[in-house]
């Protein structure tokens, strides 16, 4: 989200304690700069009987240096507070903002670029009339300052305006231009400032002493080793920085994906880069939030058909079969009794809350138990062991549900009666309906025989009828929870099915 600060136009696109960093931040690097320059070129170029070198001349130019800056210095802060301001006519005051920030380095330096380039010109055309040779050199000495002086400014602004940024950008870098931003122009830049300029005012001093023969040998040693330690020093500067300025996003982006491997995926990384980076930093939260967004609809999934059918199906081939395999597996029918009446005498708001504390009760026993809800029928409802994931012991983990599921029905739901059926043997489970619309259920008659239990367990101690067979094939430990009684003819069947009931009730 934009910062409120920048969202109307008129007003500068940073707040006051940053500008007051900004300015801090520019003005002491900038008369480091002319210091540097200041001594390079009145102690340390060499001279000759071509050069004059006398201190009038050395105070004349450390005169004009200071007046300069005294000069350029409260212009440029002027001038780069208007390029930091938001047009009054931006259309788009916000985006406008994020521009500004984005591009805050290199606006810093541009003014600097025009500042110091009018400083070079200036001691040049000083200096002229008194050598030529003596106003290149100084010329030559401003630019280099100058060129040390922009490396380190920008550093420095890139890293106070890292945070508005962050705030201004809202995780969408603004689209760059490649010729004048990216990560190899940046490099470039920054070997140009701290290694080759340096590099090439040690090869223009040696030229020089080579083509004037004026130069002592004093002279072109002090003259090395004072560039050199120049060089050294602002290259560890701006190879330190810069390699900062490229090693935190990338760093951001590692501990985030540490997170995500972990499980994390609300990890995000601010994006206040303007390179390649600033993609890098926007392509990281874009993935996690496609990351967020299928882990949702996974769960979405997982709710509507069950979370063992969703693993299945996102763990299987890429295009579903409709059909299915033969199982052996259990089922339990669960029917909550009087839901016809019930919806005549109470409201319709208050007959889903009641269905919603029944099923809430229902899918923790059965998914506790080892099951899967196949599917709610109004207010009934079909719960499957031993497909899609296998059990060992199907039918027991059935019974032992069906037992608990009661208790607990009769506990935390006293208002409703119910009848729970319990079947087990092979059904045939997998896909059934069309290519373009199908669902995972089971087909088999222990799904009937189940259904039509629940008729006969409504009568029954603890609202549990289990089939004769299903009781039959399981061991000790369970079938002693269980009693055998007399054969039922189930609605719908010729021939007689044994029974079995809890041998307590709510057991």
């Amino acid at each position: 989200m934009t910062d409120e600060h920048v969202a109307s136009a008129g007003r500068s696109a940073l707040r006051v304690p940053v500008r007051a960093a900004l300015a801090v931040t520019v003005v002491c690097a900038n008369i480091g700069g002319m210091a540097i320059v200041a001594i390079v070129a009145a102690f340390v170029l060499p001279g000759g009987s071509g050069v004059p070198d006398d201190a009038a001349l050395r105070l004349l130019n450390l005169e004009v240096l200071t007046g300069y800056g005294l000069v350029v210095l409260p212009v440029g802060l002027v001038l780069g507070r208007q390029w930091f301001r938001v047009g009054r006519n931006a259309p788009d005051p916000a985006a406008r903002a994020r521009t500004i920030i984005a591009n805050g380095p290199r606006r810093v330096v541009y003014l600097l670029v025009v500042a110091w380039s009018g400083a070079a010109v200036l001691f040049g055309l000083l200096n002229l009339e008194h050598s030529g040779r003596l106003a290149l050199s100084v010329a030559m000495t401003t630019m280099f300052g100058a060129f040390a002086t922009w490396g380190l400014t920008y550093l420095l602004v890139e890293r106070i305006l890292r945070r508005s940024a962050i705030r201004a950008l809202g995780g969408v870098p603004v689209r760059r231009r490649r010729l004048l931003s990216g990560v190899l122009v940046r490099s470039v830049a920054f070997w140009a400032l701290g290694t080759a300029i340096p590099v090439v005012g040690l090869m223009l001093a040696g030229l020089f002493a080579l083509l004037y023969r004026d130069a002592s040998s004093t002279q072109l040693a002090t003259t090395i080793l004072v560039i050199g330690g120049i060089a050294v020093g602002g290259g560890l500067l701006t190879t330190v920085g810069a390699a900062r300025a490229t090693a935190d996003p990338v760093v951001a982006v590692r501990r985030a994906l540490l997170r995500v491997r972990e499980g994390d995926l609300d990890a995000q990384v601010p994006v206040y880069d303007n390179t390649e980076l600033g993609q890098l930093q926007y392509g990281f939260n874009e993935m996690v939030a496609g990351l967020r967004e299928r882990e949702r609809l996974r769960d979405r999934f997982g709710r509507q058909v069950g979370r063992e059918v969703a693993a299945a199906a996102a763990d299987g081939p890429d295009e579903i079969e409709l059909g299915g395999q033969a199982s052996h597996v259990a089922v339990l029918f669960v029917d909550m009794a009087g839901s016809t009446a019930m919806a005549l005498r109470r409201s319709p708001a208050d007959v889903v809350e009641l269905l919603n504390r029944f099923f809430h009760v229902v899918v923790e026993v059965v998914e506790s138990s080892g099951g899967w809800i196949n599917k709610f029928e109004g207010d009934a409802a079909l719960a499957v062991f031993g497909a899609p994931a296998e059990l060992d012991e199907p039918s027991a983990a059935a019974l032992a549900a069906a037992r608990h599921l009661s208790g607990r029905l009769v506990e935390e739901v006293p208002e409703a009666r119910f009848g729970i059926g319990v079947s087990a043997g092979e059904v045939v489970a997998g896909y059934v309906g069309d290519v373009r619309r199908f669902e995972y259920t089971v087909i088999g008659d222990p799904v009937n025989e189940a259904a039509r239990l629940t008729d006969v367990a409504k009568q029954a101690p603890g609202g549990v009828v289990a089939a004769g067979h299903a009781v039959a094939g399981v061991g000790e430990t369970e079938g002693r929870h269980w009693t055998v009684t007399d054969d039922v003819t189930l609605r719908g069947r010729d021939t007689p099915t044994g029974t079995a009931v809890l041998a307590g009730p709510g057991r």
